[in-house]
């Protein structure tokens, strides 16, 4: 439990600290087991740790200057508008793996297929923002759990964060940023609202 009531946005990070590879990968590994909507799994991570990438983005930060600045990783999550499509690989995969029957893998490719068709755009952004949006919460609470701290970021220009980069690519969105590394702060406490005010039983 303790996670959960631990973890905090933390700002200020010992930039000379370096989380290993393996160490970053299984976090990563562990933070997409979160569900996503159909199992399509939309959610794609862009690891930004080289001065070099850090500098790049530097113009699409709406501050978060320290964040930038000190954490052993800057994680994009991005979410794919063209899941119907990339999506389909999911189910192969786990055909091939022999964990999907074949009469539910020939269903599924059925359904996604038409709803690449006629599936609005709107309710794709949507969808996707829920799916990353989950994959985040794992991946802060997983780093948490290993010793690491995070904040969620969202004051970055969304529009332009991939082209200083080099990136093209129409169809991939981005959601939150999530900065990882080992604290050099407490963080502060923080306040939550009564239960009773939230939530209601019918």
């Amino acid at each position: 439990m303790s996670i959960f009531l631990d973890r905090k946005s933390i700002r200020h990070y010992d930039k000379n600290y370096k989380i290993p590879k393996e160490e970053l990968n299984s976090i990563l590994k562990l933070a997409l087991r979160a569900p996503s909507s159909m199992n399509l799994q939309p959610t794609k991570l862009l690891v930004i740790q080289s001065n070099e990438a850090k500098e790049k983005i530097r113009p699409a930060m709406l501050g978060n200057h320290l964040q930038l600045d000190t954490s052993s990783a800057f994680i994009l999550v991005l979410t794919d508008l063209n899941k119907f499509v990339t999506g389909k690989a999911v189910f192969k995969n786990s055909y091939d793996a022999g964990i999907l029957p074949k009469d539910v893998y020939n269903r599924q490719l059925s359904i996604i297929e038409e709803r690449n068709k006629t599936y609005p755009l709107e309710s794709i952004v949507k969808e996707g923002f829920l799916d990353a949006g989950l994959v985040a919460m794992q991946l802060m609470l997983v780093a948490k759990d290993r010793g690491y701290d995070t904040c969620p970021i969202g004051g970055f220009n969304k529009e332009s964060v991939l082209k200083t980069l080099g990136i093209e690519n129409e169809n991939l969105m981005p959601v939150v940023i999530i900065s990882l590394g080992k604290a050099l702060e407490k963080g502060y406490d923080s306040y939550r609202s009564d239960l009773n005010d939230v939530v209601k039983f019918i």
